[in-house]
């Protein structure tokens, strides 16, 4: 009899993949050009203060929108439909590519 599969960790870190996939739909806009001040995607030296602050912090300003002294993070990007793991996601994403 084969062993039962393995759950899922309640630790398990962000799906990147789907991070990804929000990151390409909802963020490149900005997160591509640097618009409004926005660190871009792989860009280490602009992510460099942000990533110490940990996901936690980055996420709850993806999330309720943030200002800052070199721009601002509207809520949700500025699409509210985005349930709040998709956008835990893309932070991870965005930060897993910019270290």
């Amino acid at each position: 009899m084969p062993a039962p599969a393995p759950e899922a960790s309640a630790t398990a870190g962000p799906d990147l993949a789907k991070g990804e996939a929000v990151y390409k739909s909802s963020c490149l806009a900005c997160h591509g050009m640097g618009i409004a001040g926005a660190p871009k995607l792989g860009d280490a030296n602009a992510w460099s203060a942000r990533i110490p602050q940990g996901l936690d912090v980055l996420t709850q300003h993806a999330i309720t929108g943030f200002a800052g002294s070199t721009g601002f993070m509207p809520a949700k990007g500025g699409n509210t439909s985005i349930p709040d793991a998709d956008i835990a996601a893309a932070v991870a994403y965005m930060v897993s590519q910019s270290q």
